[in-house]
């Protein structure tokens, strides 16, 4: 049975591997194809040498290779640890950018920074209305693993901003726009330890209407700071404002 290991005994210089099949009642892991190649054909590991595995559901395993095979690369469990989530969850809901690759970007500086949930909102003045989500999957898992991270976070589906806003959320609940209306400014507006949902617009900004209607379900308009922000940069900002704020 693989024992846990104290926290001081690993390192974040460490090279993470991701295996979202993998969990406590694994002796014994085998990567894929795909993965079991790179391993072994291009990071040249060898049988003996050590891997550090995380499944994205908060789980740390250090196995070590028992058969490196560029087909077929076999791993023992030696030790592993579970990581509680931190007492708040941050969920941004951000609208697609015009120019894909700008919302790629957002993803994995987002990431990096720490946050929960994405989900893509599709407004009024959304230029992109058609989102294609399997090349933001793969940013995920290469921010997760590139800034040790133990928690992928969940990406939804792209959704029309009307009915996201139907939806149950708990938590503190904000918009920032740019409209020239009474706003506060989202680092005094923070509850620490809670959960947070923040939405951030299209290029065009949100359309009066949908502002109105974030209104009506107790959404509070906040402002980013004293510049018109990109949507991803409002995104980045709002994220690492809620990391801030809780420390």
């Amino acid at each position: 049975m693989p024992k846990l290991f104290l926290k001081q005994e690993w390192n974040f210089n460490m090279q993470l591997f991701y295996a979202p099949d993998i969990d406590v009642n694994n002796n014994d892991f085998i990567f894929d194809k795909e993965e079991s190649k790179h391993i072994v054909k291009v990071l040249r590991k060898q049988e003996g040498d050590n891997l550090h595995i995380t499944n994205g559901k908060g789980f740390l395993f250090i196995s070590e290779i028992t058969l490196a095979s560029e087909r077929k690369c076999v791993v023992k469990i030696v030790e592993h640890q579970f990581f509680e989530k931190r007492p708040y969850k941050i969920h941004l809901a951000v609208a697609p950018t015009k120019m894909n690759d700008r919302y790629e970007w957002f993803l994995e500086k987002a990431t990096e920074i720490g946050f929960d949930e994405i989900t893509p909102i599709i407004c009024d003045h959304s230029e992109r209305k058609i989102i294609k989500t399997e090349r933001f999957d793969k940013i995920l898992i290469s921010a997760m693993k590139q800034s040790n991270q133990f928690y992928l976070p969940k990406l939804n589906d792209p959704i029309k901003f009307s009915d996201f806003i139907k939806q149950d959320i708990s938590g503190q609940k904000f918009i920032a726009h740019c409209e020239e209306t009474s706003k506060k400014e989202l680092k005094n507006e923070i509850k620490p330890n809670q959960n947070y949902t923040l939405l951030i617009g299209p290029e065009g900004d949100f359309s009066s209407n949908e502002i109105e209607k974030a209104f009506t379900k107790n959404f509070s308009p906040v402002a980013l700071g004293n510049t018109r922000l990109r949507t991803e940069t409002a995104a980045i900002v709002g994220c690492h404002t809620f990391v801030l704020v809780n420390g």
